[in-house]
C-alpha cells in the first residue's frame, strides 16, 4: 500500500485515540498553557533585569554563526536563549492542545479557537522579540512584547475556566446568584488592571532597567508616570473592596467568593511590592516580583470578571 493510501488510515487511528469529551488531558494542557505564559513573563523580566537583553545580539540566530548561545557569551547568552527556548515549549503545548481538541473542534469551538489563538500568537511574539533585539531594545517595542504576553495570560485564563466548565456556554459548575452590580464592578476592575499594566510599561520604559547598558530609554519623567500608573491601581483596589463587601453582605460562596478573595490577595501584594520598590530605589528583584504580580493580577481580574459574567444575577 502506498504512503498516500496509508495516510488516511493513520489519521483515523490517531483521531480514534483523541478525546471526544473535555477530559483530564485537555484540562492539564490548559493549565500548562497558563503556567507557561506566566513563566514567560518571569523569564522575560529576568532577561531585562540581568542586562541580558542583547545576550543573543541578533535574530533569529543567537549569533551570526550559531542558532544557540555559545559558552563565550556567558550567563547573559544563556538567559536570553533560555527565554527564546521557552517560546518553543509553549508552541508545543498549544499545538498539542489543538491535537487533543481535534474531535471537539466543532462542538467546543470556544476551546479550539482559544487554543488556536495562543498557538498563532507565538510566532508573532517571536517576531516582536526579534524586532526588540534588532532595534537595540527600543523601550516601546519591549513594552509591546510584554503587553502581548499579558494578553496571552488573559486568553490562557479563559481557556482554563472553560476547560474546567467554570464559565462559558458549556458551564458545568453551579455558581451562586450574584447581585447585578457585581458584573460591572468586576468588569471595571479588569479594565483598570489592564490600564495599570499598560502604564506600568511606560514607567518601566523610563526607568533604569533597560536590559542592556547601551539600550535607550523613552525619555519620559519616571516619577511623574509612576504616580499616573498608581491611579488605576488605586481604582483596582477600590473596585476589589466593593466586590468583597458585596460578597460579605450577600454571603456569596463558591467560585465567585474564591475569585474575589484571590483578587484581593494579589491586589494587596502588588500594592506592597509597588510602594516598596518605589521608596527603595527600584531594586531588580522587586521589579521582577512586580512583573510576576502583574501577570497574576491579570489572571485574578480576568477570572473574577469571567465568573461574574457567567453567574446568575438577581
Amino acid at each position: 500500500m502506498s504512503t498516500a493510501a496509508r495516510l488516511p488510515q493513520f489519521v483515523n487511528r490517531l483521531s480514534s485515540r483523541l478525546p471526544r469529551t473535555v477530559d483530564v488531558r485537555v484540562r492539564r494542557l490548559a493549565v500548562a498553557s497558563l503556567i507557561g505564559q506566566t513563566l514567560l513573563v518571569v523569564t522575560g523580566g529576568a532577561v531585562r533585569l540581568t542586562a541580558s537583553g542583547l545576550g543573543c545580539p541578533t535574530w533569529p540566530r543567537c549569533t551570526d554563526t550559531s542558532l544557540v548561545n555559545t559558552p563565550e557569551m556567558g550567563i547573559h547568552g544563556f538567559i536570553e536563549f533560555g527565554n527564546r527556548l521557552l517560546t518553543f515549549a509553549l508552541a508545543a503545548v498549544a499545538a498539542l492542545m489543538l491535537v487533543y481538541l481535534w474531535n471537539l473542534r466543532k462542538e467546543r469551538k470556544d476551546l479550539f479557537l482559544l487554543a488556536l489563538g495562543l498557538l498563532a500568537s507565538i510566532p508573532a511574539q517571536a517576531v516582536i522579540g526579534g524586532i526588540t533585539v534588532l532595534t537595540n531594545l527600543n523601550p516601546w517595542v519591549v513594552g509591546l512584547h510584554f503587553l502581548v504576553s499579558m494578553a496571552l495570560v488573559v486568553f490562557a485564563t479563559l481557556l482554563v475556566n472553560r476547560a474546567f466548565g467554570r464559565t462559558g456556554r458549556f458551564r458545568t459548575v453551579r455558581h451562586h446568584v450574584l447581585p447585578g452590580v457585581m458584573r460591572p464592578v468586576t468588569a471595571a476592575v479588569a479594565l483598570f488592571s489592564a490600564l495599570a499594566v499598560m502604564l506600568g510599561v511606560v514607567v518601566t520604559g523610563a526607568g533604569p532597567h533597560a536590559g542592556d547598558a547601551d539600550a535607550p530609554r523613552n525619555g519620559l519623567d519616571w516619577d511623574l508616570f509612576s504616580h499616573i500608573h498608581a491611579v488605576p491601581a488605586y481604582l483596582v483596589t477600590a473596585g476589589t473592596v466593593v466586590a468583597l463587601v458585596l460578597v460579605i453582605l450577600r454571603r456569596i460562596k463558591g467560585a465567585c467568593r474564591s475569585a474575589i478573595l484571590g483578587l484581593l490577595a494579589v491586589t494587596l501584594l502588588q500594592a506592597v511590592i509597588g510602594f516598596t520598590q518605589y521608596y527603595n530605589g527600584i531594586p531588580a528583584l522587586l521589579v521582577a516580583a512586580h512583573m510576576l504580580g502583574a501577570a497574576l493580577l491579570m489572571v485574578a481580574a480576568t477570572n473574577a470578571w469571567d465568573i461574574s459574567r457567567s453567574s446568575p444575577v438577581d
